[in-house]
C-alpha cells in the first residue's frame, strides 16, 4: 500500500490530479495491443489448410513459383472476422462503396477498416502525449485534457470515410463530365461497322488520357464480358457500381434495345444528343449561380473602397471646418 501511495503521489506531482487516470489509460492501451493480435488471430481451419497446401503443391508442378506468390499474400486475411463485416448486407453494402471510390482490389473493405483502426488508435495516442507535454508546462482542466485526448482519436478514425467520401464524389463529377464524349465516340465507333464490345473496348482506350474515372469501369465491362458473362448483366453491374442516374439511364436504352431488337447506333445518337445538351444545361446552370456568388465579393471588396472614395473627400472637409470652427471659439 506504501509503494501505490508514493506512486499516487509522484504521479499526481508529475502530471497533476489526472496523472493516476492517465497513467492507467496508457497502461490499458499497451494491454491491448499486446493482447489484441492473439484475440484476432483466426484459427485455421483443417481443410482450408490442406486445400491450401494441394494449391501451393500444384502451382509449384506448375512454374515453380510458389513461394514469390505465398510472399504477397494479404496478411491481414487473418483478421478478417474482426476487420470485415460478417453481415452479408452490410459487407456488400461496403464493397460498393469502395468500389464507387475506385477501390476494387478483393480485400479493399479490410484495408479500410484497417486504417480506420490503425488512424484511431494512432492519433489517440499523439493526443495522450500532447496532453502530458502540455501538463508539465501549465495546469490544464479536466475537460482541455479529455478533449485533447478523444478529439484526435475520433478525427483518426474518421479521416478514411472522409477520404472515401470526397472520392466517391470525385469520380462521379469525372465520369459525368466524360460521359458524353465517350457516347459520341461510341456512336462513331458502332457506325464505323464495330461491334459493341469492340467500342467499349475503343471507349475505354481513348478515354484512359482525360478521364480515367470513365475507362476503368468501361474496361471492367470489357473484361467481364470477354470472360463470359452475359452483356446485360455486366451492363447493369456497371450501373450499379457507378451509381449514377445518367448511366443508368443509358444501360436501361442499350438493355431495350438488345431486347427489341431496334438499332443500337439510333438508340446511342439519340441518347448522346441528350447528354449533350444536359452537359450544356448543367454549365448555364452553373453560370446562373456566379453573380450570386459574387455579389459577396463584390460588397466586401469594391463597396468600401468606393465609399472611401466618394465620402472621403467630404467628410475630411467637415473635419477641417469644425476644426476651424472650434480654433475660431
Amino acid at each position: 500500500m506504501q509503494f501505490l501511495s508514493n506512486l499516487n503521489m509522484m504521479l499526481t506531482t508529475q502530471f497533476g490530479p489526472l496523472g493516476p487516470l492517465m497513467a492507467l489509460m496508457l497502461v490499458g492501451l499497451v494491454m491491448i495491443a499486446a493482447t489484441l493480435p492473439t484475440m484476432l488471430k483466426k484459427k485455421a481451419n483443417p481443410f482450408e489448410k490442406l486445400k491450401a497446401q494441394r494449391t501451393a503443391v500444384k502451382s509449384a508442378n506448375e512454374n515453380g513459383q510458389a513461394l514469390r506468390r505465398g510472399e504477397k499474400q494479404d496478411k491481414l486475411e487473418k483478421f478478417s472476422a474482426f476487420l470485415e463485416p460478417q453481415d452479408v448486407e452490410t459487407m456488400s453494402a461496403s464493397r460498393l462503396q469502395m468500389q464507387r471510390a475506385g477501390y476494387t482490389a478483393k480485400n479493399s473493405v479490410r484495408m479500410f477498416h484497417f486504417a480506420q483502426f490503425a488512424l484511431g488508435i494512432g492519433f489517440l495516442i499523439v493526443g495522450v502525449i500532447y496532453t502530458i507535454m502540455v501538463s508539465r508546462n501549465q495546469e490544464l482542466t479536466t475537460q482541455f485534457k479529455i478533449l485533447a485526448t478523444v478529439i484526435p482519436g475520433a478525427a483518426g478514425y474518421y479521416l478514411p470515410q472522409y477520404w472515401i467520401t470526397r472520392r466517391v464524389e470525385e469520380r462521379k463529377k469525372e465520369i459525368m463530365s466524360g460521359f458524353p464524349d465517350a457516347l459520341d465516340l461510341m456512336l462513331v465507333c458502332v457506325e464505323a461497322g464495330q461491334s459493341m464490345d469492340q467500342s467499349i473496348n475503343r471507349v475505354a482506350k481513348e478515354s484512359r488520357a482525360g478521364y480515367p474515372a470513365l475507362a476503368d469501369e468501361f474496361d471492367i465491362v470489357s473484361h467481364e464480358v470477354k470472360a463470359g458473362k452475359e452483356r446485360v448483366h455486366v451492363l447493369k453491374d456497371m450501373s450499379e457500381r457507378v451509381g449514377i442516374p445518367d448511366v443508368s439511364s443509358f444501360v436501361t436504352t442499350l438493355v431495350q434495345s438488345a431486347t427489341y431488337g431496334t438499332s443500337i447506333a439510333e438508340a446511342l445518337r439519340v441518347y448522346s444528343a441528350e447528354m449533350r445538351d444536359k452537359r450544356v444545361m448543367r454549365a448555364e446552370e452553373k453560370a446562373n449561380t456566379l453573380p450570386t456568388k459574387l455579389t459577396l465579393g463584390t460588397m466586401m471588396f469594391t463597396l468600401p473602397p468606393l465609399l472611401i472614395i466618394l465620402i472621403g473627400p467630404s467628410v475630411a472637409g467637415i473635419a477641417k471646418t469644425l476644426g476651424g470652427m472650434g480654433g475660431g471659439g
